[in-house]
């Protein structure tokens, strides 16, 4: 055997914690976790937020490689930058057993256990060359005392002041009896018991079934013990989608759903897991990530940045030839190669949020950035040097990440937000809410949060909801503005005096997540969807009137678009596909890097040059995003500025410009906001 093949040594019995957790322990007795659906008085969050914390990113996932197609580059980004990864995944990702080519024709092998142990293996070849390893490099293997006497193996590898912990909890991906998927049925049913997959060559030897409740209190207690700054997960609430049953084998999707049933069921139990942390008063960031969503959307990656996230599940994929030394296998071997590439599924192609948008909302002044940290809304306060003080804790959790504003003709502001009201299984409702607090004088209090509804009827087709979009008039009306459950719009106009309208259907063809809306120079205010094959748009034929769907031939965009307004009309900057004929066509054509500029009256638009990938955010004469490597960079003056060093961002920054300079902010992988003024 080569050297480099040689196996990791007998694994370790540790209690969670190890260096990328800065040493914290997981406490087993005497921990009192609040019970679903009970919420506590939260500790302040400024005083945890004016704590500083060394940053950690930790990954909720439902299978092994979850992360490499869904949460990349972003994950990529955040290791790079030195911040120590750990990843958790629920499932054993056994499947039936069945780990070849689907053109291998050679007999059929079920190995459950072994299956498991390949697509382990294959996460640590992945991670290890994401560390700048060989792919063979050995890793320490242990196993973790949990909550609750569960156990799981603990994989770790450290490389030049860079660390990765993979936690397997290794859930069976079907019930004992019947064969009904497993996490899907655990969180309906309270009193299933799911067995543990044990995969081949693991140090994990015996490990205890898992109910409803053990799960939870298990996941909230990773969260206590690695005490993360920044927690992404996979999409609790994805888009209904109905196809044939044909379809949706052919396409690995949920009956009536854009995902598979594991990632939903994942994402629900981390939800819920960090809504109890939250309660606790810590302070994190979240993100959920879309993932089978990829598949019917035109792809948003650019050929560049998809190469380097497809190269990274070569090794996780494998190939059995390889001699790696884990007895189990060398990988998961159908995804290896060029094969993520050639799927006619896509799902690497594309990086979606499910909660798009900008993670700092900035007051007209300036003075003031609001966001959600510990899934409540907060406000930091900027002072002179750019820098933001302590944040201030306005309540409203459990929150989506991105909050909307508008701020009315007196400088008071409103916010809005995606609540989470209710997430409890087959046991409670499971209910999303638009919700809304309002200063009661210019830079100051904040009323509590009101709850504006939902424009859904039941919790099945109200969680399928956006964040909310507004903006305000100058009339003093104010927009709010939501996808819904059938891809389409809806709008809640605020007047003058106060009183709200009720929820009513824009209609307009179907759109994906991520609106816009401006105001242009007459005072009509405009929305802004990108769709399948174009932008859409809807406009008022004068201020004050109902907006309405206006005919729309604008190039296909693959995110969200940023509106300028112009004089009467509104320029838009966006990325599109570099094939629009193919951009929904399997696999798919990759995004161009290259911005696209037009308006929306068809005449000519100033061209701007800023190369990347992702959403920008355009004011003044400034526009702002993201290179290929996601390094942030402003263009303006005649010239393209970089921002050099500093935390990685979370989500896109936000553009602020007052008296022709520009300020860039947002809110970084340590869970604080960073200012950048070229």
């Amino acid at each position: 055997m080569d050297e480099r093949a040689r196996p990791a040594g007998p694994g370790r019995r540790v209690v969670l914690g190890g260096a990328a957790a800065a040493g914290l322990t997981l406490g087993v007795a005497g921990c009192s976790v609040p019970p679903a659906g009970r919420a506590e008085k939260p500790a302040p969050v400024g005083a945890l937020g004016a704590t500083p914390r060394k940053p950690l990113l930790l990954q909720i996932l439902a299978h092994p490689d979850d992360d490499l197609y869904f949460m990349n580059p972003d994950t990529q980004h955040t290791l790079d930058s030195g911040v120590p990864l750990v990843s958790v995944y629920i499932t054993g990702g056994e499947a039936n057993g069945d780990n070849r080519v689907v053109s291998d024709t050679t007999p059929r092998v079920y190995d459950k256990a072994a299956y498991s142990s390949a697509r382990h293996q294959g996460l640590r070849q992945a991670y290890a060359t994401l560390l700048g390893l060989d792919k063979y490099t050995p890793w320490e293997k242990s196993v973790a005392e949990l909550r609750g006497g569960h156990r799981a193996e603990v994989n770790r590898l450290q490389h030049r002041g860079r660390s990765v912990e993979l936690v397997f909890l290794n859930t069976a991906m079907h019930t004992p009896l019947g064969g009904r998927m497993g996490l899907p049925s655990l969180w309906e049913d309270h009193h299933l018991r799911l067995p543990v997959v044990i995969a081949e060559g693991s140090p994990l030897t015996r490990a205890e079934a898992y109910t409803y409740d053990d799960l939870l209190d298990v996941l909230e207690g990773l969260l206590a013990a690695y005490s993360p700054t920044l927690v992404q997960t996979l999409d609790p609430d994805p888009d209904i989608q109905h196809s044939s049953p044909q379809n949706r084998a052919h396409d690995s999707e949920q009956p009536g759903y854009s995902d598979h049933a594991d990632h939903t069921a994942a994402a629900s139990f981390a939800w819920a897991a960090m809504i109890r942390h939250a309660e606790r008063g810590n302070a994190f960031l979240a993100t959920a990530y879309r993932a089978y969503y990829n598949r019917h959307w035109p792809k948003n990656l650019p050929a560049g940045v998809l190469a380097e996230k497809a190269a990274h599940l070569v090794p996780y994929g494998g190939d059995k030839g390889w001699e790696c030394g884990n007895p189990g296998g060398c990988g998961d071997y159908n995804v290896g190669g060029k094969r993520p590439l050639t799927n006619w599924k896509g799902w690497v192609r594309s990086t979606h949020y499910r909660h798009p948008g900008p993670r700092l909302l900035v007051s007209d002044d300036g003075a003031h950035a609001y966001g959600v940290l510990g899934l409540r809304a907060v406000r930091w306060s900027r002072g002179a040097d750019d820098r933001w003080g302590a944040p201030q804790d306005l309540g409203g959790g459990p929150l989506a990440p991105v909050l909307a504003g508008a701020t009315l003709p007196d400088g008071r502001q409103l916010l809005f937000a995606l609540r989470f009201s209710s997430l409890q299984g087959r046991a409670g409702a499971n209910t999303r809410e638009v919700v809304m607090a309002e200063q009661t004088a210019a830079a100051g209090e904040f009323t509590v949060w009101k709850g504006l509804g939902n424009p859904e009827r039941g919790d099945d087709r109200g969680r399928r909801i956006g964040p909310p979009v507004a903006v305000a008039a100058p009339d003093g009306r104010v927009h709010l503005f939501v996808r819904t459950a059938d891809r389409g719009v809806s709008t809640r106009v605020r007047e003058a005096g106060g009183a709200w309208s009720r929820w009513r259907d824009l209609g307009g063809e179907s759109v994906q997540e991520g609106l816009s809306a401006v105001v242009d120079g007459r005072g009509r205010v405009h929305l802004f969807a990108a769709g399948a094959d174009t932008v859409h748009h809807w406009t008022q034929s004068a201020p004050g009137k109902p907006l309405t769907p206006v005919p729309s031939r604008l190039p296909l965009a693959v995110d969200a678009v940023a509106p300028v307004p112009l004089g009467d009309g509104v320029q838009l900057l966006y990325r599109t596909s570099t094939d629009p004929g193919r951009a929904l066509k399997d696999p798919g054509s990759p995004a161009s890097p290259h911005l696209t500029s037009v308006r929306t009256d068809g005449g000519p638009a100033r061209p701007v040059a800023l190369d990347g990938y992702g959403p920008v955010a355009a004011a003044g004469d400034f526009v702002l995003g993201t290179d290929e490597r996601g390094q942030v960079q402003l263009a303006g003056a005649g010239r393209v500025s970089k921002r050099a060093g500093g935390v990685v961002p979370v989500g896109p920054p936000t553009l602020y410009v007052h008296g022709g300079r520009a300020l860039a902010v947002g809110l970084g992988v340590d869970a604080a906001p960073w200012s950048w003024r070229p």
